[in-house]
């Protein structure tokens, strides 16, 4: 669990060992056409342009899908709620469930929906699994100005993520030694996890507390200049990459235009 969020490529790689914050903001820019359309095939060439770089952040295809799989239960949920609830039923009937039409229109407006998913993700994907938690921290103050206290409370909340599976694991082991157990009753179950749930935001909320008050007393919100045990150094291979994530960002949305298909949100 303690290494469940540290970086998973090659070090070494072209674009795995590019400064933090210039990964960071490629990621954004790269993500920016993604909003403003609803056609599917800005995000299909976006992640077609994701999926081509991936060797270059050292990272294998197996341990993206890895990282990626939660991915799969959201887009089958968009999947779902498309077929359910979409207001436009345009196109050919493909399929006739009681009450829902299944349209050509419903599940291309799935299809835009889903893919648009895996293309702002994917590269938050990258950046997190190519990046250390702790070099991100140090980058986004030095190289981005960002306040200290908002960096480093941050980084202190990203390392204490993989402790909430160990606490969750530690709560259902005790209730069970304890004789709790919901069987298969899915109320009980429900009520279980509820009540699991709750005792694990309580403890959250508390060990929170407690981190704050020592990260008071050591003095990391004194206003006092501080030095830096990592240097970033933001350098021209790092422009050059938010630069042609900015090019390929407009080369993406502007192939859409050109072909007709673009469909603005507004």
């Amino acid at each position: 669990m303690t290494l469940a969020l540290q970086p998973v490529a090659n070090p070494s790689a072209p674009l795995a060992r590019r400064n933090p914050v210039a990964k960071l903001a490629a990621a954004l820019l790269f993500s920016l056409p993604l909003i403003s359309t609803l056609d599917p095939l800005t995000p299909a060439i976006a992640l077609a342009v994701e999926l081509a770089v991936v060797p270059l952040f050292g990272l294998r295809y197996s341990t993206l899908v890895r990282r990626a799989w939660p991915l799969l239960i959201g887009a089958f949920g968009l999947l779902v709620t498309m077929v359910l609830f979409a207001a436009e039923r345009g196109g050919s009937l493909l399929l006739n469930l009681g009450p829902f039409d299944v349209t050509t229109g419903v599940l291309m407006a799935a299809l835009g929906l889903i893919l648009r998913l895996f293309a702002v993700a994917v590269p938050g994907v990258l950046v997190f699994a190519t990046t250390d938690p702790t070099d991100l921290a140090d980058a986004l103050v030095q190289n981005a100005k960002a306040p200290a206290r908002f960096a480093l409370g941050a980084l202190a909340a990203f390392r204490l993520l993989p402790l909430l599976g160990a606490e969750w694991q530690m709560l259902t082991l005790a209730r069970r030694a304890r004789g709790i157990d919901a069987g298969r009753n899915p109320v009980a179950v429900l009520r279980l996890f509820v009540s699991t749930a709750f005792a694990l935001l309580v403890g959250a909320l508390r060990r929170g507390g407690r981190l704050a008050v020592a990260m008071d007393a050591r003095g990391f919100d004194s206003g006092v200049p501080r030095t830096y045990a990592r240097r970033q150094v933001f350098r021209r291979a790092d422009a050059l990459l938010v630069a042609g994530a900015a090019v390929l960002s407009v080369l993406t949305l502007g192939t859409t235009i050109a072909l007709g298909l673009f469909r603005p949100i507004i």
